[in-house]
């Protein structure tokens, strides 16, 4: 009896736990959101803050213990001269990217926008005097390209952010922090973000990992908020965990959904939409000796690998200080734009494939039309595992030429006049 009692209470907790998890109930606008977040399958990551002056990436003030007052001089000089939001927009739109997440503050605690809570700001703490996120977001407007905003959880400049496990040495005196001063500044801050600068895709927030497990962040109110001012702006946040009550994407940093080479995910894919972030060269900030840039092969693959697991990648670039995108990453968008202006057709609006994910490569899915995109295969042959559905045509997408296939119990075996040698060797199945 007593064994029976002590199931009992534990299936009651376990349900309590499946009750408190499901109370968000996401509007109708936001449902339709996220379902075009997930057509949409490409974005750019934008990491542009003070740090870009100092070259060495968005840690260096919290790596090289700089005090927050010495560090904060850096607004005196910053004056992004060739910064243009169109040209931006204009490179990132030839990419074939439909959505921009931008730095609005990150943890080093400058806000890249007008800000009425803090004097520490890109209009009123430089010789700049322009609201980039204002000029940005206009431009996207004008472009068609969605805008999201990336906000820091962490501050390592604010003296009422209680200290976490990183910035201990940026010279801050109060180690506790006042955390509902700092709580209110960041709702406040997030008011505006939502109420200045028109529709906002999502909030993409970063820094939950900083703090103790323990710690209340109080996301479940903060979180109300943004669904309040804007129903239809998502929410993420990059905290390695599993999704919490109110999220509306599930984010994975350096790595794809259900893998942890990083060491950052490993934790269990949900069923919210998915998003991989990336970097198209070592580092997230510029940084000037890190010319490491992946090849456009390699970027175009992390992609179509990112749709084969139901995701979208957002592809991050390191503006520099003068406020041009280096040459090299333009290069790299115009690049990848070419090949998605062909094969852009396999990749939007599809969601993963009835074949999971193989070395070879993946699988894609639109309607009734199976895309098997090619990515490794070391022969001229490949075998489907699609024994429950029936493949009523095969042709390689490209130029619509018929492929041979064989239908066998098991699935399908494609067969090709040679080994497949294109960076995405995509073949169509029509399947009913």
């Amino acid at each position: 009896m007593k064994t029976r009692f002590i199931a009992f209470l534990l299936l009651f907790v376990m349900n309590l736990g499946v009750f408190a998890q499901s109370s968000y109930q996401p509007t109708e606008e936001n449902l339709k959101a996220r379902q075009e977040f997930q057509d949409n399958k490409f974005g750019i990551f934008l990491h542009w803050g003070l740090y870009a002056m100092l070259a060495t990436g968005e840690w260096t003030m919290t790596n090289n213990n700089l005090n927050y007052k010495e560090y904060a001089k850096l607004a005196g000089g910053f004056y992004p001269s060739k910064f243009n939001a169109d040209k931006w927009v204009e490179a990132i739109k030839a990419s074939g990217a439909k959505y921009i997440c931008f730095t609005t503050r990150h943890h080093e605690g400058f806000s890249m926008f007008d800000t009425k809570y803090s004097d520490y700001n890109v209009v009123k703490a430089t010789p700049f005097k322009r609201d980039i996120v204002k000029e940005l977001a206009a431009a996207c407007a004008k472009q068609g390209i969605k805008l999201h905003f990336y906000y820091s959880h962490l501050d390592w400049a604010r003296e009422d952010y209680p200290w976490g496990r990183t910035g201990q040495g940026t010279g801050r005196s109060n180690s506790k922090g006042d955390w509902k001063s700092y709580y209110q500044f960041m709702n406040n801050q997030l008011t505006e973000l939502l109420t200045n600068y028109g529709p906002i895709g999502a909030i993409w927030f970063d820094g939950w990992w900083d703090q103790p497990k323990t710690f209340n962040w109080e996301l479940p109110e903060q979180y109300a908020l943004i669904h309040k001012l804007q129903p239809g702006c998502l929410v993420g946040n990059n905290h390695h965990q599993t999704p919490f009550d109110g999220e509306d994407i599930q984010i994975f940093e350096r790595d794809l959904p259900g893998e942890n080479v990083s060491g950052l995910s490993g934790q269990e894919v949900s069923r919210l939409p998915l998003e991989t972030c990336e970097t198209m060269n070592g580092m997230w900030g510029y940084k000037i000796t890190d010319q490491n840039y992946k090849s456009t092969k390699t970027l175009i693959h992390y992609l179509v690998k990112a749709a084969g697991k139901n995701a979208n990648l957002l592809m991050n670039i390191g503006p520099q200080p003068d406020g041009e995108l280096p040459a090299v990453a333009v290069q790299r968008l115009a690049e990848m734009g070419e090949w998605m202006k062909q094969y852009g057709e396999t990749i939007y609006g599809t969601r993963s494939g009835a074949v999971a994910p193989h070395d070879w490569g993946v699988t894609t899915q639109k309607g009734n039309k199976l895309y098997v995109h090619i990515l490794d295969l070391k022969d001229a042959a490949l075998f489907l595992p699609l024994s429950d559905k029936k493949v009523k045509k095969a042709v390689l997408f490209k130029d619509q030429s018929p492929v041979r296939f064989t239908k066998t119990k098991a699935g399908v075996l494609l067969e090709f006049a040679e080994v497949p040698k294109d960076i995405d060797y995509v073949v169509e199945l029509t399947i009913d």
